[in-house]
């Protein structure tokens, strides 16, 4: 099967045909250039996705990612990150193997089309021009002896006319016998032309388009080859990346059967465990008749607590560890004391410790850095070409200052976790049912009641005005514990004269003609207090503010 002798009359229809092949191959070269900016956009829209979810850095949800699942969430986004450059490498393979040489192989693929159809046309006009030629002569021939036959004819018509002269009987003789030669000649140059033309005829149909045409159709071929090739290279690009996003695939499988319950809600117990023992059961009084105390300090401290409780309970209720709620203000206003007082001693012990680690690290960043300098002066000495070695004595004698300081600073901490450390094991009712700030006065309390016990002869506590006067000591303590947590009661207003920082701990930015409640007035020390919204509220000085007292509140003077 050969284009040349199938379709040695179809060069128009072969024409559009090539043409139409390269249609459709740039065709399929605009869907794989799509195809690699959809993969990009897509690796682009998975990366933001992970970027998206990443944990903050120094921020409570780095924090969040120390339990097995958050951990696994982690490792999902970063295999997710790696499934998306996998796609880049799609795209990058299909733009590299694909498209870039499939838009160099259409180019030259057109400038070869263009070469063989240019020869065909050229074949095309030449035979055209033979036939014009064989036209031309043939139509000479024609003529000629046309116009030999009517000179033969005046000849002879001239030669039997006896009114003619023989001089012009001659004349008609030779023109007939030259109109003769003439179409002799033609019949020659028309035979000459023929014979050449179908020469030039058989050439063109059995070799000229023959050979043309199978140069177009090999053409054609391998168009149709090299795309199938870019298909099976599509598909490989594709297969190439699959190992690696079922690795990808089975890193979230992996993370995800790492998680382990059991570990993170032990972490949850470390991150919330106050170290308190729970609170012991509350002695049942019975007022119908006298009641039989034993000396025993449990059963003092059970029973001033009971009647702490009847008492007070409204105001006590549901306040266990009075050390989280005294702080409440100093924390909004972010002040946390330095030994970390605030906090629940399990809780204590672990920050404390952190500390402790972190200055560890410090220490040994210093003493590296003074080895360093050292050595560095040691060199210095040994060659004075390199430096000179008093120039670093300020820094040695910096840096060892600074491991002096970091000591220092480590031998404090050190001795609050002992500190810390040396209460937890050891704790009685008492102090598990109250925090360590109450130890002191509780037990100044307890010895004196049990002091008085012991004077009684059988034993029983029968002073009631004793024990009134400690629970209203007791009372007394719950009292100013619990003060601080609820919030002061406005007692004007106040207009901002002027803009001020509160840059130190305990006071409060305002912005000038900014209005404020007032909830303590100046005590002579020069500041107000103000609240700003229930969560802010700190001092300013009282000149920067005009203040506007509520005479029916609460506390405020009148002004005359």
């Amino acid at each position: 099967m050969s284009w040349g002798t199938e379709l040695w009359d179809q060069f128009d229809n072969l024409e559009k045909h090539t043409q139409w092949g390269i249609d459709i191959l740039e065709k399929y070269i605009k869907f794989v250039k799509e195809r690699t900016e959809i993969e990009l956009s897509y690796a682009k829209q998975l990366r933001n996705l992970s970027k998206k979810y990443q944990p903050k850095k120094n921020s409570k949800e780095e924090e969040e990612y120390k339990y097995t699942a958050c951990k696994a969430f982690l490792s999902t986004l970063n295999e997710m990150n790696d499934y998306a450059g996998q796609h880049e490498v799609i795209s990058e393979n299909m733009t590299s193997q694909i498209t870039v040489d499939l838009m160099r192989y259409v180019q030259e693929l057109k400038q070869e089309r263009k070469s063989n159809f240019h020869d065909g046309r050229k074949a095309q006009q030449h035979i055209e021009t033979c036939w014009k030629q064989l036209e031309s002569s043939k139509r000479r021939f024609e003529r000629d002896c046309k116009e030999a036959d009517r000179a033969q004819q005046y000849f002879e018509k001239m030669d039997a006319d006896i009114n003619v002269t023989k001089a012009d009987v001659e004349k008609a003789r030779q023109q007939a016998q030259l109109r003769h030669q003439m179409a002799e000649d033609s019949k020659a140059d028309y035979s000459s032309i023929l014979q050449r033309f179908n020469q030039e005829q058989w050439e063109y149909y059995h070799t000229h388009i023959p050979n043309i045409f199978q140069k177009i159709q090999e053409m054609e071929e391998r168009r149709i080859v090299r795309i199938g090739e870019s298909m099976k290279t599509y598909a490989e690009v594709d297969r190439q990346v699959i190992p690696i996003i079922g690795k990808c695939l089975d890193g979230i499988v992996k993370a995800a059967e790492s998680i382990d319950q059991k570990n993170d809600s032990q972490l949850v117990v470390e991150a919330y465990k106050s170290g308190f023992e729970p609170p012991g059961d509350i002695e049942f009084e019975d007022y119908t008749q006298p009641m039989k105390r034993t000396v025993s300090e449990n059963s003092l401290s059970s029973s001033k607590e009971g009647k702490a409780e009847l008492k007070f309970g409204g105001k006590s209720r549901g306040k266990l560890w009075p050390f989280i709620k005294k702080n409440k203000l100093s924390l909004k206003l972010g002040a946390t004391p330095e030994d970390f007082s605030n906090l629940p001693p399990e809780q204590r012990r672990k920050k404390l410790q952190q500390k402790v680690d972190d200055l560890n690290k410090e220490i040994q960043k210093e003493m590296d850095q003074r080895d360093a300098i050292t050595k560095m002066k040691d060199v210095y000495l040994k060659n004075p070409q390199m430096g000179d070695p008093a120039s670093l004595d300020h820094k040695l004698a910096e840096a060892t200052q600074n491991i002096e300081k970091l000591r220092l600073e480590t031998h404090k901490f050190e001795a609050w976790l002992a500190e810390v450390e040396g209460r937890l094991p050891a704790r009685s009712e008492q102090a598990r049912r109250q925090s360590g700030m109450y130890d002191g006065q509780t037990h100044q309390t307890v010895t004196n009641c049990a002091q008085d016990r012991e004077s009684s002869p059988d034993g029983s506590y029968t002073e009631e005005q004793s024990q009134e006067s400690e629970l209203k000591v007791l009372a007394a303590d719950f009292d100013d514990e619990f003060d601080d947590e609820e919030p002061l009661p406005a007692i004007g207003t106040c207009k901002a004269l002027y803009t001020f920082e509160g840059q130190n701990e305990g006071t409060i930015s305002v912005v000038e003609g900014e209005m404020l409640s007032v909830i303590e007035e100046d005590k002579g020390d020069g500041w107000t207090r103000i609240r700003r919204s229930e969560d802010e509220e700190g001092y300013v000085p009282t000149s920067y503010v005009e203040v506007y007292l509520d005479k029916n509140a609460k506390g405020a003077k009148t002004y005359i």
